[in-house]
């Protein structure tokens, strides 16, 4: 079957193009992304409502993936903690070949049809966690496996492909196959397919971060306060919240170590 991911591009001889030209066609091919997704949003919407429902009680996120794709999860997991607060392992990303594939590629690793679901496993992973595979093909080995193991185990599962009817669209209870057609250099996923699925992981964890009581109004007031920049944030978050000066948000910030903390108790 011919994969839209892998037609030719739209464009040829780049290697003749001015940087000027090579910049506009790319901004051009970017452009058609999000009008991919829009067209995925109550796919999107399905699986986030069934995935909070797993994750208030306790349940999981899991991400996996190969190469750009495992990456893009790894990233996506990566950020929730400090982001939002919640614990590590609450969304978890991983990527054939390990955490070494992360930087580097592990020949081979994508090919693997059993080790996706032993690094699951390795999570003890439940049905009251739920799994999302990422492959723009749609056919990494390494991720059908996993799911496919994943749903023999009562697990819910989500797919995130650039190809329609791919085996992954086909696998998962909850297909997201955003159509972004030929990248600008052919085959070279980790530009628009990269981008469409980079976009989906942001509105799969954020909207399920917001619903999950990790938001207040539009502000992060679980985020972590890991460096001098957040703990500005945070004061200034305090500040507009309560309407009171940074002076007086700093000292409660500094009293009550959180920036949820801080305003409720200010107001109780």
């Amino acid at each position: 079957m011919k994969k839209t991911t892998e037609s030719s591009s739209n464009y040829n001889s780049l290697e003749t193009m001015s940087t000027s030209e090579l910049l506009t066609n790319m901004n051009k091919e970017d452009k058609t992304v999000p009008l991919a997704i829009e067209k995925e949003i109550t796919s999107i919407q399905n699986f986030i409502d069934v995935a909070y429902e797993k994750m208030k009680t306790g349940g999981r996120l899991f991400y996996i993936g190969a190469g750009t794709s495992g990456r893009l999860g790894i990233v996506d997991a990566s950020e929730c903690p400090p982001t939002f607060g919640v614990a590590q392992g609450i969304v978890v990303g991983i990527i054939a070949g390990g955490d070494s594939a992360i930087r580097k590629a592990v020949e081979f690793a994508e090919d693997n049809l059993q080790q996706g679901w032993m690094d699951l496993q390795s999570y003890s992973i439940t049905s009251n966690d739920v799994v999302v595979g990422i492959a723009a093909s749609g056919s990494t080995p390494y991720v059908l496996g996993a799911l496919e193991k994943a749903k023999e185990n009562g697990i819910i599962t989500a797919g995130i492909s650039c190809n329609p009817n791919s085996l992954l669209s086909k696998l998962a209870d909850f297909p997201i196959t955003p159509e972004v057609g030929p990248e600008f250099l052919t085959g070279s996923t980790r530009m628009k397919s990269g981008t469409a699925q980079k976009l989906v992981l942001n509105m799969i964890s954020t909207s399920l971060m917001i619903k999950l009581g990790h938001v207040k109004g539009n502000r992060m007031v679980d985020m972590q306060l890991s460096n001098n920049k957040l703990i500005d944030r945070g004061i200034i978050m305090i500040q507009e919240m309560l309407s009171i000066s940074y002076d007086k948000a700093e000292l409660l910030l500094k009293e009550f170590g959180s920036v949820r903390s801080a305003i409720e108790k200010y107001k109780s």
